[in-house]
């Protein structure tokens, strides 16, 4: 319901006095909402929009707790994408100093991510959830005030219908007594009309009158109550009211700005922490040491090869008698015999597994004594096993020695339990100890071979891969023959190509490409299936019988013939030799003969 004071005379007369009665002569002096009297509508008006500001607030930070939320989702996502896998090539990476500085930084932006969701949280719970109750609280109490606003004046109205009833009451009951009045002295003064009549019509003016005078009387006692209602409602219900509004409506904006504060004292609490987080970001970027990731390479690919001696001049003018010599790229085996077929189509069969052994080496499979690394490579490697059997053995030893002081506690005290309880898993950790030590003593009998073979290395050994007998059946070692050392320990397929290249083909070597096959020295059996799929290699299954034509020379592979057209090398320890003696010692005549 609106209100509307255009229907009260005295209105005019009260807005135009109220200045003056409460003592404010100037325009400009602060007054209070209390003077608003005639803007309740505008009013009411106002506080709406100041409850919708204030609920547009709370869905702006809620919005922004959403972002940061999202960002430090994103921000964590990131990191994880980043991180290193376990038991992956990466994780063996992070040994760099760059690397691990990229490892801090990852985990600070975790943490700076952890920052962001302090943020949402605290905006949330700080901001968002208090307002949102706030809201709630305000909107009841808007709701009060105008509810006693509107009740006081319909109760105004209610008195002014009151006063206007009992206007024109007195006003018809003066009429009355006007006419009444009228009519008694027509009467009286007609000489016609008996006393009795003239008697009635005065005590009916009389009675006019009285009633005149009765509505006269409650007519004032209703204007003055009238006025005194009116007097409250203007001086003392309305500013109360409007006084309670308008302190709600400053509680509101002191309110909203007091949640401005705290949406940049968020903020700033966290400014800290992430500035922490950013110096060691820092920190981590300072500590890369260009010179330490460089010694970092240098021990993890040195191979421990020398290299490789001059090239010696050899001598096709003597064509029966061409010596082939012992540092020769093209040497066809490590202990420096000669290879009955000369030229290019011969050195095609004596290079054998480039493509797999190289595929082995990235793959990481590998013979238990790692014969199939460079010396330098395989010392590391036999070392850092042998230091973690040490530490197995260790481990095992204080459980022993933990379960043999808890035997003696049960000896001495049967009651705290049986002391052969313990026999049992005493015993098992003495077979594991027992394990343990064979193994140790296994590796470092590998270890002294190979420490053993580094300090002296002849001509020849420095033209040889250094890859050593291969001691299970997944060996992959490459054979000596025509083959060098790259820089990172490995061979590769190329080099002997660029080798071959080099021996000038002749007419002479063609002479040799029909030649008789090598005689067989010997029977093999095969343990294992072999899948011969590099050059030079050949395929057996198992349990297959077939001739040795040359024997393992120290690099871990046999040549085998299994018809006039197939032939190749094996991994020795895939097959089973039994050599013929008279055969062998006329193939080693035959040897010295060519030589």
């Amino acid at each position: 319901m609106e209100f509307s004071f255009t229907k009260f005379d005295v209105v005019k007369s009260l807005k135009q006095s109220s200045r003056s009665i409460r003592g404010i002569t100037n325009p400009t002096e602060e007054a209070t909402w209390s003077h608003f009297q005639d803007q309740f509508d505008n009013l009411e008006k106002h506080t709406q929009w100041g409850i919708d500001v204030l609920e547009k607030y709370i869905k702006f930070v809620k919005e922004r707790t959403e972002i940061e939320l999202s960002y430090a989702k994103q921000l964590r996502n990131l990191s994880k994408k980043y991180q290193p896998k376990k038991n992956s090539k990466e994780e063996e990476e992070y040994r760099y100093t760059s690397t691990r500085a990229f490892l801090a930084t990852l985990n600070e932006m975790n943490d700076y991510a952890g920052q962001h969701e302090v943020i949402s949280e605290n905006m949330t719970s700080l901001i968002t959830g208090e307002l949102t109750r706030y809201v709630q609280e305000l909107k009841q109490e808007r709701k009060s005030h105008f509810h006693d606003g509107r009740k006081a004046q319909q109760h105004l109205e209610t008195c002014w219908k009151q006063l206007e009833a009992s206007k024109r009451r007195f006003e018809r009951d003066c009429k009355e007594a006007d006419r009444a009045q009228q009519y008694f002295e027509k009467m009286d003064a007609d000489i016609n009309v008996t006393k009795a009549d003239v008697e009635k019509a005065r005590q009916q003016a009389q009675l006019r009158h009285q009633m005149a005078e009765d509505s006269k009387a409650e007519y004032s006692s209703t204007l003055q109550k009238f006025n005194s209602e009116q007097h409250d409602h203007y001086y003392t219900h309305i500013p109360n009211i409007f006084q309670k509004i308008q302190d709600m409506e400053e509680r509101r904006i002191v309110r909203i700005g007091e949640s401005m504060k705290t949406f940049a004292e968020v903020d700033r609490q966290v400014i800290p922490i992430i500035g922490k987080c950013l110096d060691e970001i820092t920190k981590a970027a300072e500590s890369i040491d260009h010179k330490n990731d460089s010694q970092l390479v240098i021990e993890a690919f040195k191979s421990g090869f020398e290299p490789p001696g001059d090239v010696e001049f050899e001598d096709y003018t003597q064509p029966m008698k061409r010596t082939i010599s012992e540092s020769s790229l093209s040497n066809s085996r490590g202990d420096g015999k000669s290879e009955p077929k000369f030229g290019g189509k011969s050195k095609g069969k004596l290079w054998p597994f480039i493509k797999k052994n190289k595929l082995s080496l990235k793959l990481g499979a590998g013979p238990e004594d790692f014969s199939n690394l460079p010396p330098e490579q395989r010392r590391k490697k036999l070392q850092q096993k042998v230091d973690e059997l040490n530490k197995d053995i260790q481990k095992e030893m204080d459980q022993r020695d933990a379960l043999t002081k808890m035997k003696d506690v049960y000896i001495k005290n049967p009651q705290m339990g049986d002391a052969a309880s313990v026999d049992h898993r005493l015993a098992e950790l003495g077979q594991n100890i027992e394990k343990l030590r064979l193994e140790v003593q296994k590796f470092e009998g590998w270890l002294a071979e190979v420490e053993g073979r580094l300090p002296a290395r002849t001509e020849q050994a420095r033209r040889q891969s250094g890859l050593y007998e291969a001691q299970n059946t997944s060996t992959v070692n490459s054979c000596a023959q025509d083959r060098e050392s790259s820089p990172d320990g490995s061979y590769t397929e190329e080099q002997s190509q660029e080798t071959e290249m080099k021996v000038p083909a002749t007419d002479f070597d063609d002479e040799f490409d029909d030649e008789e096959p090598l005689p067989t020295i010997g029977t093999c059996k095969a343990l294992y299936t072999f899948e011969g799929q590099n050059e030079g290699t050949i395929s057996v299954a198992e349990g297959e019988m077939l001739y040795v034509i040359e024997e393992d020379k120290g690099d871990g592979w046999t040549r085998i013939r299994r018809n006039e057209d197939e032939e190749g090398y094996v991994p020795t320890s895939y097959v089973e030799v039994y050599l013929d003696k008279n055969a062998k010692d006329g193939y080693k005549s035959l040897q010295k003969i060519s030589e």
